[in-house]
């Protein structure tokens, strides 16, 4: 599989699996745009071959609805490849939830997600790409993560719409959830006992990697998953059979 000549866009994309995803699609010869919150400094994923040319960090803060703009700008007329990424995953139990936290958490992980969505359809041709990121917390819900939740289970329904709307223009719209992946989000909201419980009851006896979910990505934004769309792939390791 090669994707030389796609040009990529990935939200999120500094730390996590945001960063595996953004380093594996440049590997396979994307042009990679990444957002992040901070300076964006250099990603390396490991090229060293002549002609090929870095992935390029744009700085910008997703809890503000122009960050659609501001991304699209830098990456200009033509996209391949979305792959929405970025969220946040406050605890949120019902009796805490305000008014204000619904309108940070659903902005970030819905809002932002879906004007992304419509953009990048702008951009594309037959051939292209959208991935969002959900969670497997949408099967499987999880005390105290109520509004996290509920906006990936919205941008799990827009996928499926947007699958259909785009589909004659040979445009795909997938979802990928990860199951637990040992990343800074999870362990921010999980002890050294729950993770060590999750990955014993995990199929596959440990915690997901951050380049294994971007393994399934590339593969998604890649000619051979060219007639897959409108799904939601569970990556968990059999955390959920």
């Amino acid at each position: 599989m090669t994707l030389e000549g796609r040009i990529a866009l990935v939200t999120g994309g500094s730390r996590g699996i945001g960063r595996a995803i953004v380093e594996r699609l440049a590997a396979e010869g994307a042009r990679v745009y990444f957002t992040c919150r901070t300076d964006p400094g250099r990603t390396d994923p490991g090229r060293t071959d002549p002609g090929r040319t870095d992935p390029v960090g744009i700085r910008t803060d997703h809890e503000d609805i122009d960050s659609v703009r501001t991304m699209f700008a830098a990456v200009g007329t033509r996209l391949d490849i979305l792959v929405n990424n970025a969220a946040v995953n406050p605890a949120t139990p019902l009796d805490t939830v305000t008014a204000d936290e619904f309108d940070r958490v659903l902005t970030v992980n819905t809002k932002v997600p879906l004007l992304a969505m419509r953009a990048a359809a702008e951009r594309m041709g037959p051939g292209g790409r959208i991935v969002n990121l959900s969670t497997l917390n949408t099967v499987v819900p999880a005390p105290g993560r109520l509004l996290y939740t509920m906006s990936k289970g919205a941008l799990e329904q827009a996928t499926a719409v947007a699958a259909r709307e785009l589909g004659p223009r040979g445009i795909t719209v997938n979802t990928v959830s990860p199951g637990a992946v040992d990343t800074d989000m999870l362990r921010a909201a999980n002890n050294a006992e729950a993770l060590a419980q999750t990955a014993a009851f995990t199929a596959l006896q440990r915690l997901g990697k951050p380049n294994d979910i971007a393994a399934i990505v590339t593969w998604l934004a890649g000619p051979d998953a060219g007639w897959i769309t409108g799904q939601n792939i569970r990556a968990t390791g059999g955390l959920l059979v």
